[in-house]
C-alpha cells in the first residue's frame, strides 16, 4: 500500500472518530456536568490511543520517546478532566505525580539515546 493511500486512510479515519464525537448522541459515563466536557474526555481518549498507535508503530526511537511523552501530558489532562464531574481532588495529585514521572522518565530517556550516563 502507498503512502498516500495510508495517509488518506488515516485522514478517513481521523475525521471519522471527529465526526462521531462531535454527532454521536453522548452516554452518561460520569454524569459529566456538560456535553463539553464529555466531547472533551473522548477528544482526549482519542488522542491517546493515536499516541499508542504511534509508540507501537514509531519509525524510530525518537517518535517512540515523543509519543510516550505527549502520553504523559494527556494523561494528566484526562486526570484534571475526570476531577471535575466527580469532584474528587485527588485526581489533581495523581496527575501531578505522572506529570512528574514522565518529566524524569523522558529526561532519563533521552539521555540514553544520546548515549551519555545519567551523572552527565
Amino acid at each position: 500500500m502507498g503512502r498516500r493511500m495510508r495517509w488518506l486512510l488515516g485522514l478517513l479515519a481521523i475525521s471519522a472518530a471527529v465526526v462521531l464525537i462531535f454527532a454521536a448522541p453522548l452516554p452518561s459515563m460520569l454524569r459529566w456536568q456538560s456535553p463539553l466536557l464529555a466531547r472533551a474526555f473522548l477528544w482526549l481518549v482519542m488522542s491517546a490511543g493515536l499516541c499508542l498507535w504511534r509508540v507501537l508503530r514509531g519509525p524510530t526511537a525518537p517518535d517512540r520517546a515523543v509519543a510516550i511523552d505527549m502520553l504523559g501530558i494527556l494523561i494528566v489532562g484526562l486526570c484534571a478532566l475526570l476531577s471535575i464531574p466527580t469532584g474528587r481532588d485527588w485526581y489533581i495529585d495523581i496527575g501531578i505525580a505522572w506529570a512528574l514521572q514522565s518529566f524524569i522518565g523522558i529526561m532519563a530517556l533521552s539521555k540514553s539515546m544520546e548515549g551519555k550516563d545519567f551523572d552527565d
